[in-house]
């Protein structure tokens, strides 16, 4: 009896176990990510060296070419595009910064992008927790500002990251032969 019981119990153990391994969902095409500025800051401060305090973050998630054509192709050249995959890109800041001689507040907002071929207009919005770009409402910008595109070595995966500059730091944003960047002033 004992016996035939823990049988019983092992196989509805196995059976639990399926049916929550099924509920798990695949993984994405295009993971998320989150870079900080500082740069590493996470990582700097378990190690227990941040030097100066959290300013600015972006989440993105970040797709692949897979041999397609980017901007021009599956990006049209003149709409509204979320800044990578899945749900639109976002940005917080955790004090005020200057973009473009405007002052953004602390906060959370999207980043939206509509680029061209020789620029790229970028836009903060304060609509969040939005997929993609289809229900942009350009009436709820903080900001818009024109970038210029740079040429560069081919990006399979689209990455976007922050890189210190005097006065503040430069969001990079790089995918296909072309990157842009948003100076962004820390005071």
């Amino acid at each position: 009896m004992k016996y035939a019981l823990l049988v019983v119990f092992a196989l509805l153990s196995l059976y639990t176990n399926a049916q929550n391994n099924s509920q798990i969902p695949p993984l994405d095409k295009s993971p998320m990510d989150m870079s900080y500025y500082p740069v590493n800051y996470p990582i700097l401060k378990i190690q227990g060296k941040v030097i100066e305090p959290l300013v600015m973050r972006v989440i993105y998630s970040r797709p692949n070419r897979n041999g397609r054509r980017v901007f021009g192709g599956l990006q049209e050249y003149g709409e509204v595009w979320r800044l990578g995959a899945n749900e639109a890109t976002e940005i917080e800041f955790f004090k005020n910064v200057k973009i473009n001689n405007k002052v953004v507040k602390k906060g959370r907002y999207s980043l939206f992008a509509i680029p061209y071929p020789d620029k790229w207009t970028l836009i903060i919005n304060k609509d969040t927790d939005v997929w993609g770009s289809f229900n942009y409402n350009r009436e709820h910008d903080i900001l818009r500002v024109d970038v210029q595109v740079k040429k560069n070595d081919m990006d399979e995966t689209m990455a976007i990251f922050f890189e210190k500059v005097s006065g503040g730091a430069n969001l990079n944003i790089m995918w296909e032969d072309v990157s842009v960047t948003l100076p962004i002033g820390i005071y």
